[in-house]
């Protein structure tokens, strides 16, 4: 797919980059050539320019492009003025970025339906790190329903999906799990990787240090762990 990322500050940079790690074509936009410079070599392609400026912002290649994703954070007044004109572009999708409550209600206003809150996520991923034992990470699907990550707790091990009752018991879907293992690498060093192991059967037993992808009721979870 073909992205643009407009505002390389932290969580813009970061994206850019994963997107192409991801093998995505990428294209970074920033008007601060030292952002431009660190990030030339990361992602696909760097465009140094004032997103802001109708004219510059009109030279991006807009109409092959998937995804536009306004990153913009340390200036609300730029992240409005470039998410109306991706608006008046009519771009295939578009993503931006909210600072706070006031931000977010100018953004619907405009007809924007994708708002990410990357720091209002990464604390509520956080939050529930630190209070739930064994949590690995979450995905927050809306207030009341997520998909986690957990290490199977110890008194869980060597029992079956249906030995523990997921769905009887904690209303909970085990849609995978990953499991650690060590392999060679062409140098001859030892490297740990993760492999996914599909959707489980009602019969597959758990092993110490698994990890079981969960999707449910955020309560429910919480009395699981």
């Amino acid at each position: 797919m073909k992205f643009i990322v407009i505002g390389l500050g932290n969580f813009g940079a970061s994206l850019a980059e994963k997107l192409t790690m991801q093998g995505n074509e990428v294209v970074g936009v920033d008007q601060r050539i030292e952002k431009i410079t660190a990030l030339k070599e990361k992602i696909t392609h760097c465009i140094c320019l004032d997103a802001t400026d109708e004219a510059a912002f009109h030279t991006l290649p807009l109409k092959n492009t998937d995804v536009v994703v306004v990153a913009i954070g340390e200036d609300e007044g730029a992240n409005i003025m470039v998410t109306a004109l991706c608006k008046e572009a009519q771009v295939k999708r578009l993503i931006s970025r909210a600072v706070n409550r006031l931000h977010e209600k100018v953004l619907t206003a405009l007809g924007v339906s994708e708002i990410a809150h990357p720091e209002e996520e990464s604390a509520e991923r956080w939050s529930k790190k630190l209070c739930m034992t064994d949590l690995v990470d979450s995905f927050e699907l809306n207030s009341n329903y997520s998909i986690v990550e957990v290490v199977v707790p110890e008194k869980y091990v060597g029992k079956s999906i249906q030995e523990i009752g997921f769905r009887e018991k904690y209303e909970l879907l085990v849609l995978t799990i990953l499991k650690s293992q060590e392999q060679k690498t062409s140098f001859g060093s030892s490297m740990v990787t993760t492999i996914l192991h599909g959707i489980p059967k009602p019969n597959t037993i758990l092993e110490k240090g698994d990890i079981l992808a969960i999707y449910g009721y955020n309560n429910h979870i919480k009395s699981f762990l």
